[in-house]
């Protein structure tokens, strides 16, 4: 199946969506507005990944399996090497936020800095690290944003390649683009 714009109606109604993108390409937020349209269950992996001290739960894997087990859901797309083909091999619809690197630069620092300024609570008791760290920290965020920006576009490349007809891929680009499809599928007229 060809990759899908703002504008090809859905050949299905979505029942296991995933949001691919980097950090801070707005996949949460897209996720949430797809699981309100057509009231799927949703879950934030990154919920499930951080324990306490951002230490990864042992129970994760297990806890998504379980979610992705259901008939319906939406989720993001992420933790591959924590999760395998557990959530692309279960997935119908992916929803791809292939933004450029300047506006998700843009909203993962703005993001990062409003969390930090507000002392924002995380998950499961974390906040984000003190600023000084996007110069010590090879993981942080923002850096983390920058250097993987292009990865999404590989493992949706993989994922028609092993699935081809069995997942429709919508890719987006730009808040524009997001902004027009969320209402579309709210109006109902993607599904047409």
């Amino acid at each position: 199946m060809p990759l899908l714009t703002v504008a090809d109606p859905l050949p299905w109604v979505p029942r296991r969506v995933l949001v691919t993108g980097t950090s801070g390409a707005g996949k949460t937020t897209l996720s949430t507005y797809i699981a309100a349209a057509l009231g799927l269950p949703r879950v934030e992996l990154d919920a499930l990944h951080h324990g306490a001290d951002w230490q990864p739960r042992p129970t994760f894997a297990d806890e998504v399996a379980a979610f992705v087990a259901q008939p319906s859901w939406v989720t993001e797309w992420q933790y591959t090497d924590k999760l395998g083909d557990l959530l692309w091999g279960r997935a119908d619809t992916v929803v791809w936020l292939d933004h450029p690197r300047r506006l998700v630069m843009w909203q993962v620092t703005g993001r990062t800095l409003r969390r930090r300024w507000r002392r924002e609570q995380l998950w499961n008791g974390n906040t984000e690290p003190p600023l000084h760290t996007l110069l010590t920290d090879p993981e942080h965020v923002i850096r983390w944003a920058w250097r993987t920006h292009g990865k999404p576009g590989g493992r949706v490349a993989a994922l028609l390649e092993a699935r081809g007809e069995q997942v429709a891929v919508v890719r987006l680009c730009g808040r524009a683009q997001v902004r027009q499809w969320v209402h579309r599928l709210r109006e109902g007229s993607l599904l047409g």
